[in-house]
């Protein structure tokens, strides 16, 4: 639910003023949701944040990949992505308009049909129901825990430590090799495996009562300064020196955090593996400058 401050703050936006007069002023538009960040009111507020805008509409078909009736609505974008024209579309009879405009304010237009809004607790702000709740938009009911932090299952938790130390040895022979996209590849995939972790060793802090961010973007919020400098660390690959410093520096914020998780939850650490690689790195790193 949200407060009268944020419904104040919600009503008064002239974006979404704008947004409510295009749906008002078509039938075929029968409600409006706002959706993503806005909508959450844990989240920070600033001027980058996106509009995630659903229009509830009778029919579909005139909406679909039509750019020249968006540009007649919200005006002309500097940059427009339709998903649904690309690579890899859901092609499941929706269309999205991601748009960029000349005030820098981001839309992200998607569109309900054929049936109600299905609720599945993520916290959203109707603005418009033209049906007064008999139509798209039944009774919401918003889970307030939606994008906190799942604590991870036994299955979870084995996964993230077994990938990362394993896929540690990839990226040691590409750097070996000086074959830098592809160590660059395994170490992004290792990277994937840290964020985890470093989500559940938030989550251990604060009781998995809060969100760390799509894609750890909150993570300077919630890790101590110090683990965070660490993290940060982990970036500073200016050369194949550099690039071992990092990958320590991830090996030591990864057994920080996975012996922290594993006590919490009483989970088995692999010990003998993070030994094993970290070996393993040693040797192939003290080969690497010998030649």
């Amino acid at each position: 639910m949200k407060s009268g401050l944020e419904k104040e703050m919600l009503m008064n936006d002239p974006t979404l003023d704008k947004i409510r007069s295009i749906a008002h002023a078509d039938e075929r538009i029968r409600g409006v949701l706002l959706a993503g960040s806005r909508a959450n009111p844990g989240a920070p507020k600033d001027k980058y944040q996106d509009y995630d805008i659903a229009f509830a509409v009778t029919d579909m078909a005139p909406f679909y990949n039509n750019p020249a009736w968006v540009e007649e609505q919200f005006g002309k974008p500097l940059i427009m992505q339709m998903p649904e024209t690309l690579r890899g579309a859901a092609n499941d009879g929706n269309f999205f308009y991601l748009m960029l405009f000349p005030d820098d304010i981001r839309i992200d237009l998607s569109f309900i049909f054929d049936e109600a809004y299905a609720d599945d607790g993520e916290p959203v702000v109707v603005l418009l129901d033209k049906d007064g709740g008999k139509g798209f938009f039944p009774p919401i009911e918003v889970d307030e825990k939606y994008w906190h932090i799942k604590p991870p299952t036994p299955l979870d938790y084995r996964s993230a430590t077994s990938n990362f130390w394993w896929c540690l040895q990839n990226a040691a022979k590409g750097i070996a090799r000086d074959e830098l996209p592809y160590a660059m590849e395994m170490l992004h995939e290792v990277r994937g495996n840290l964020h985890e972790m470093l989500e559940w060793y938030i989550g251990v802090q604060y009781d998995f009562a809060i969100f760390a961010g799509k894609n750890g973007k909150y993570f300077k919020r919630y890790l101590p300064a110090q683990m965070y400098a660490q993290y940060t660390a982990t970036f500073c690959m200016n050369d194949y020196y550099d690039l071992w410093a990092a990958i320590m520096t991830m090996c030591d914020l990864f057994h920080t955090t996975a012996t922290a998780v594993s006590a919490r939850f009483s989970f088995t650490y692999r010990q003998d593996e993070e030994d094993g690689m970290r070996g393993y790195l040693h040797r192939v790193r003290e080969e690497m400058y010998k030649q």
